[in-house]
């Protein structure tokens, strides 16, 4: 029994980090902008897809041959995959995101933009590479880690290690940069920090590449990790990573962090004692529940408007 708990402990922070990377991401966007990026999981998606491109371009034409390390083809691939992501996420604020708000748009229409964006990867994709799936390339041998009947990949230790490193990462930057100070000012008041002398919309950029590179990071880890691709992965992922970003209390770094790996452990535990057809609608109950009893999620803090 305890075997089965220990194990299903670490199946869930393998599953956790991947909603919290994503989480992360959501979280950068809301506090800076108080935009809900609804197209981010699809970024997630298009990053995972990138990956699959980069590393079978360098199997076909670079190392033709084999006999090299899978760490290094990560190495290689990952700030690469990063890359093209974060100038995909620019692109996007600049062309969809940042005309509404130069404009004031109502925040319904910028809400509406976000899901546009959204199905228009969706479905580029799906014209691009058609509706079957996509095997990710196995670059890292499995080898498995075994102690007390307790199992664990390599990979897992990886993708679990990740989400911890990009969690310290953005904190640092959030809390130790001046680039950091200036995304929590605009934050704070977005119309007194021109009058400051800030360039909001480079720190807007910076938050949409700091935001699209965790969703670049999540997709080639979860393509290493569940190497089945297809041109809807993001849509559900990205929904539930959002939700866990609510219920930790979504603008706040770390209660994004914590919903993600709550709700990665809310699934794990769930399936491990009942019908894997109920883990969303059993999880999702557990989520509302907290929400009602707390609407602010765990660190997210009731803001009020002065009249």
């Amino acid at each position: 029994m305890f075997t089965s708990f220990f194990q299903n402990i670490i199946n869930a922070l393998q599953w956790g980090s991947f909603y919290s990377m994503i989480a992360l991401g959501y979280c950068l966007v809301y506090g800076v902008l108080r935009l809900i990026n609804f197209a981010h999981g699809d970024i997630f998606m298009v990053a995972a897809y990138l990956g699959f491109i980069f590393i079978t371009f360098l199997f076909k034409y670079i190392f033709v041959g084999g006999g090299v390390s899978g760490w290094l083809i990560l190495a290689i691939t990952l700030p690469v995959v990063m890359f093209f992501t974060s100038v995909l996420g620019v692109f996007i604020e600049r062309v969809a995101y940042r005309p509404l708000r130069e404009k004031g748009a109502h925040r319904l229409y910028v809400v509406i933009t976000a899901l546009m964006v959204g199905l228009i990867l969706e479905n580029g994709n799906l014209a691009l590479f058609g509706a079957s799936s996509r095997k990710f390339p196995a670059i890292i041998h499995r080898s498995v880690i075994s102690f007390s009947g307790v199992h664990i990949t390599n990979l897992k230790v990886l993708v679990i290690i990740a989400a911890f490193v990009t969690f310290a990462f953005l904190q640092a930057i959030v809390n130790k940069t001046k680039i950091g100070m200036a995304m929590r000012a605009i934050s704070y008041d977005k119309f007194a920090i021109p009058l400051m002398g800030i360039p909001v919309n480079k720190v807007i950029v910076f938050t949409f590449i700091l935001g699209s590179s965790l969703a670049a990071v999540a997709g080639v880890l979860f393509g290493m990790s569940y190497p089945v691709l297809n041109p809807y992965m993001g849509m559900i992922i990205g929904w539930k990573a959002f939700i866990a970003a609510v219920v930790g209390g979504i603008g706040d770094i770390k209660g994004a962090f914590l919903g993600g790996f709550l709700l990665g452990f809310i699934e794990i535990l769930i399936v491990s004692f009942f019908s894997s057809n109920l883990k969303d609608l059993i999880s999702f109950l557990i989520l509302l529940i907290i929400l009602v009893i707390k609407p602010t999620g765990f660190y997210g803090v009731a803001k009020s408007t002065k009249i």
